[in-house]
């Protein structure tokens, strides 16, 4: 998409540069939550070589939210990814297994969604287009050429493919420009890590090969004399082939790795695309650097796994921001709430960062990084995770950075649980009751006058939930035991489904005591002073 020229349109409140996975998320989630946002992208649209194939079930429960989820094809329930050593595909199957086997055969429902595999190049068309039908400006061949930034806001120069250039003044801005990322380079931010692996090439085609994926197997490591290579499919007749080393080669070449790895030379193979990129897993010391916010491989670059923890952990991030530069940008929260980004995702980053380098797939390579870490299942990984911040109260240091799901019960820091539930007469999860605002859930109505203060006093959108009346779970012992509440308790949940604090009684002052959590964690912009006045 191409925009009309207007030389003094100069400002809004969120400028995303990088129109990649993350990039586009953080404009879509933006812009749901009614942020003025525009989106710059150097190139012209998608890349043709995709990347990330694998999307999991909380990275839909966030497209969930906002109207998307329902376009993107889920794989089904109990899908297990299997991968197979072998000499070719046509050739000897040494060995098969499964990944992360002992959880992923839980018949727990810890989600709504499974996950869903499709293609990047795919999937960044349809982020784009919610994105603008959700009202984001999306700038394609438009490039940041610089930046500099103030107390009060940063200032962009942009160019696009004509040459024509332009100033524009924002609020803040999201560095999602990938792992080289120019915007974390001018700031000066270190990164850490395993580093820089070896460098990986690959090649992207297409073959008549459906008959290899009966055994279910999607990923396959190529093991013969003279290639070590690691081939997969992408399901919809397109195959990638990956090598390390960073020799160039030409079409035939191509081919006839491509014809040993298949051990077939009798099909005719389509060369689409070639790629080439440095495998790392390096973490940037801050996400942060005054108004400028970095995102996905900007902030974290970590290599191709299967938990899926490159793309997701980047849209997570995406998810993170977007409803705290809302309430810092319609003046309900102070900045304050932005630096809880750091302190929520960039622990995340660096759990991941050691998963990845525990398990099988890279463990030779983890170079001390990974030593003794036990490995974490992907529900772990994606429901289980543990947030510490000024935006969570009640996060104690003796609680894990993750715990299997169903070893939490509603302690502040966790993801809400997912559970079904009644609301009118519709048969809902309890994450469809949490996004874009605040939410009290409680059984005792003492708490609705609490929460009527807390919105009276704070400003902030607040939906008081009532267990058994808004609310109505099949068995509310169960509900509240989730929840970790006796029926006199309270948990407050954040506008992305985090818990952010909850009371497990009734304390003697509730309304005093929400409008002091609630204040806290939401960074509200009007408090009470100790001397009990009012700012505003």
């Amino acid at each position: 998409m191409t925009r009309s020229k207007v030389d003094d349109e100069s400002s809004t409140s969120v400028l995303v540069v990088g129109g990649g996975l993350v990039g586009l998320s953080a404009a879509m989630f933006l812009a749901w939550e009614g942020v003025p946002t525009v989106l710059v992208e150097r190139h012209p649209g998608s890349s043709p070589h995709p990347r990330a194939i694998g999307y999991t079930a909380r990275t839909m429960e966030a497209y969930r939210a906002v109207g998307l989820a329902s376009h993107i094809p889920q794989a089904p329930r109990g899908f297990r990814l299997r991968r197979a050593r072998i000499e070719s595909l046509a050739g000897e199957w040494f060995e098969e297994s499964d990944w992360t086997p002992d959880k992923q055969a839980s018949r727990i429902e810890y989600s709504p969604y499974a996950g869903a595999a499709i293609a990047q190049d795919r999937l960044e068309p349809m982020l784009r287009e919610k994105a603008i039908e959700l009202g984001a400006d999306v700038r394609l061949r438009t490039e940041l050429v610089d930046f500099h930034q103030d107390a009060d806001g940063v200032t962009a120069r942009l160019r696009e493919q004509d040459g024509r250039e332009y100033a524009m003044r924002v609020a803040y801005l999201i560095a999602a420009d990938g792992q080289a990322s120019p915007i974390r380079e001018a700031l000066g931010i270190g990164r850490e890590g395993r580093g820089h692996m070896r460098t990986v090439r690959s090649v992207l085609f297409r073959a008549p090969l459906e008959e290899y994926l009966s055994k279910g197997v999607m990923q396959f490591t190529i093991d013969q004399p003279g290639l070590d290579a690691f081939l997969t499919t992408y399901g919809d007749g397109r195959w990638v082939l990956m090598f390390s080393d960073d020799a160039e080669r030409d079409q035939d070449a191509l081919r006839s790795m491509v014809s040993r790895a298949i051990g077939r030379s009798d099909l005719a193979i389509e060369i689409i695309a070639t790629g080439r990129w440095e495998l790392s897993a390096l973490i940037a010391a801050r996400f942060t650097s005054g108004r400028v916010l970095l995102a996905g491989d900007a902030a974290h670059t970590l290599p191709p796994s299967r938990g899926g923890f490159g793309a997701n952990t980047g849209i997570g991030d995406a998810h993170n921001l977007a409803w705290k530069l809302s309430a810092v940008l319609s003046g309900v929260s102070t900045p304050a709430l932005l630096d809880t980004y750091d302190a929520e995702r960039r622990p995340v980053a660096w759990l991941r960062h050691q998963q990845i380098f525990a398990r099988p797939d890279y463990k030779a390579h983890a170079g001390g990084t990974a030593a003794d870490v036990p490995i974490l299942d992907d529900d772990t990984m994606e429901f289980g995770q543990l947030y510490r911040s000024t935006a969570v109260l009640g996060a104690g240091e003796e609680l894990p950075p993750a715990s299997p799901p169903e070893q939490w019960c509603g302690q502040p820091g966790t993801r809400a649980p997912h559970l079904w539930v009644s609301v009118g007469d519709d048969r809902v999860s309890t994450l469809d009751l949490f996004p874009r605002r605040w939410v009290l859930l409680a059984a005792d109505e003492r708490w609705q006058s609490a929460a009527a203060s807390a919105v009276e006093q704070l400003r902030v959108e607040l939906a008081y939930l009532r267990i058994g009346v808004d609310v109505r779970p099949s068995d509310e012992e169960a509900f509240l035991a989730a929840f970790g509440l006796g029926k006199r308790g309270a948990s407050l949940i954040r506008p992305d489904g985090y818990v952010a604090w909850r009371s497990i009684d009734l304390p003697h002052d509730p309304a005093g005591a929400l409008d002091e959590a609630l204040g806290r964690v939401s960074s509200a912009a009007r408090q009470f002073t100790a001397a009990g006045a009012r700012d505003s």
